[in-house]
C-alpha cells in the first residue's frame, strides 16, 4: 500500500511537463540536478539553527539588550491561594460577578482583585528582553540570508531577464549557491515552526503558522519540480524587507522611538514595493504568464501559482496591519504592534495604578507626589 501510494505521488505527470521523465533529471557529465532526498537535510539543519539561536540569544542578544538598557524584569504578585486556584483552574479573565465573589472570599476590594489578576496575567507574558532576543535573532538571520541571496543572484542572468527563468526548463542543473540558499532558508522556516509554541504569541499566530507551512510547502514543491530559478527570486523579494522590520522591533523594545519609526517607514516602503508591486507584477508574471510561451499548462504549474497566490493574500493581510501601524505612527506619534494582545496596555495601566497608589499613600501621610511636605490648606500641584 505504501509503495503504491509513493509511486502514485511521484508520477511524472504531477511534477514535470509532458514528455519529460525523471530519468531526464539524473546527474550526468558533471551536472547535478535537484533530488527530493536533498530536502531531508533541512530537518537536522533546523535543529542546528535552534542550537545556534540559543547560543546567539545568550551570548550576543542578551549583552546587546543590556547595552540598550533592557533588563530581565521580575513581576512579583502577592501570593493568594484562592485567587491562584481560580486563575489556574477557572479563567484568567474573571467576570464582574466572579470578582465580587472572590473579593468577599478573600476579604479584599474588587479593585484589589482586578489588580491581582492583571498582575498575574502580566507575570506570564513574555518580557521585553525575550522579545528583543527573538527580534535580534531574526534580524541576524535575515541580514545574513539577504546578503547571501544578493551574492548568489547578482551575476545570474534570470535576475535581469525573466525569460532566462524558463530557458531550458526543466533540464536546469543545480548550482551550489542555489542548494545552500534553499537549504538554509527552508531550515530557518522549519526552526521557526518548531519554536512557535515557545515564542511570543500575537494575534496573527494562526497567520504565522499558515505562512511558515506555505513557505515550506512552496519551497519544497518548487525544489522537487525544479523551479529553482523562480524560487530564488521569490525568496530574495521576501527577505529584503524582513531585515528592516526586525531591526525596527529591536529599537522599539530598546525605547529608541525615533530610530524605530524611521526603520519602520523604511520597512513599510520596501514591503509595499517588494510584495505588493514586485511580487504580483514581476514574480507572478514570471511564473504565470511566461511559461505559456514554452510549455502547455500542467499540474505543477497550476499548483505552484496557486501557492504563490495564497502567499499574495497573506501579503495583503499583513499590508493591512502595516497600514494600521503607520496610521498610529502618523496621527499618534508612536508605533505599537497592533498584533499584540494588549499586554503593553495592561502593563502600562498596572504601572499607572502603582504610581497612583504610591501618590495616594504619600498624600495620606501629608506628602506630595514627589514626597515633599504639603502645607495645610494647599494641594499637591
Amino acid at each position: 500500500m505504501f509503495w503504491t501510494l509513493k509511486e502514485w505521488f511521484w508520477l511524472e505527470r504531477f511534477w514535470l511537463p509532458p514528455t519529460i521523465k525523471w530519468s531526464d533529471l539524473e546527474d550526468h557529465d558533471g551536472l547535478v540536478f535537484v533530488k527530493p532526498s536533498h530536502l531531508y537535510m533541512t530537518i537536522p539543519y533546523a535543529f542546528l539553527l535552534l542550537i545556534i539561536r540559543r547560543v546567539f540569544e545568550k551570548f550576543v542578544a542578551s549583552p546587546l539588550a543590556k547595552s540598550f538598557g533592557i533588563k530581565e524584569t521580575v513581576r512579583k504578585v502577592t501570593p493568594n491561594t484562592v485567587l491562584e486556584n481560580f486563575f489556574k483552574h477557572s479563567t484568567r479573565q474573571p467576570l464582574q460577578t466572579d470578582i465580587y465573589g472572590l473579593a468577599k472570599k478573600c476579604n479584599l476590594t474588587e479593585r484589589q482583585v482586578e489588580r491581582w489578576f492583571r498582575s498575574r496575567r502580566n507575570q506570564e507574558r513574555p518580557s521585553r528582553l525575550k522579545k528583543f532576543q527573538e527580534a535580534c535573532w531574526r534580524f541576524a538571520f535575515y541580514l545574513m540570508i539577504t546578503v547571501a541571496g544578493i551574492a548568489f543572484l547578482y551575476d545570474k542572468p534570470w535576475l535581469y531577464d525573466l525569460w532566462e527563468v524558463w530557458n531550458g526548463y526543466p533540464k536546469q542543473p543545480l548550482l551550489p549557491s542555489q542548494y545552500w540558499y534553499y537549504i538554509l532558508e527552508m531550515s530557518f522556516y522549519w526552526s521557526l515552526l518548531f519554536r512557535l509554541g515557545f515564542d511570543v504569541k500575537r494575534k496573527d499566530f494562526l497567520a504565522h503558522i499558515i505562512h511558515h507551512l506555505a513557505a515550506i510547502s512552496l519551497m519544497s514543491f518548487s525544489w522537487c519540480a525544479n523551479y529553482i530559478r523562480s524560487g530564488t527570486l521569490v525568496m530574495i523579494v521576501h527577505d529584503v524587507a524582513d531585515v528592516w522590520l526586525e531591526s525596527a522591533k529591536m529599537f522599539s523594545y530598546a525605547g529608541w522611538t525615533q530610530t524605530c519609526n524611521t526603520l519602520f517607514f523604511i520597512f513599510s516602503t520596501i514591503f509595499f514595493i517588494s510584495r505588493l508591486i514586485v511580487f504580483p507584477f514581476w514574480i507572478l508574471y514570471c511564473t504565470l504568464i511566461l511559461p505559456m510561451y514554452y510549455l502547455e499548462p500542467f499540474f505543477s504549474y497550476i499548483f505552484l501559482n496557486l501557492q504563490l497566490m495564497i502567499l499574495q493574500v497573506l501579503h495583503l493581510y499583513w499590508g493591512y496591519y502595516i497600514l494600521k501601524m503607520l496610521n498610529r505612527c502618523i496621527f499618534m506619534k508612536s508605533i505599537q504592534d497592533v498584533r499584540s494582545d494588549d499586554e503593553d496596555y495592561e502593563e502600562e495601566e498596572e504601572e499607572e495604578e502603582a504610581t497612583k497608589g504610591k501618590e495616594m499613600d504619600c498624600l495620606k501621610n501629608g506628602l506630595g507626589a514627589e514626597r515633599h511636605l504639603i502645607p495645610n490648606g494647599q494641594h499637591g500641584y
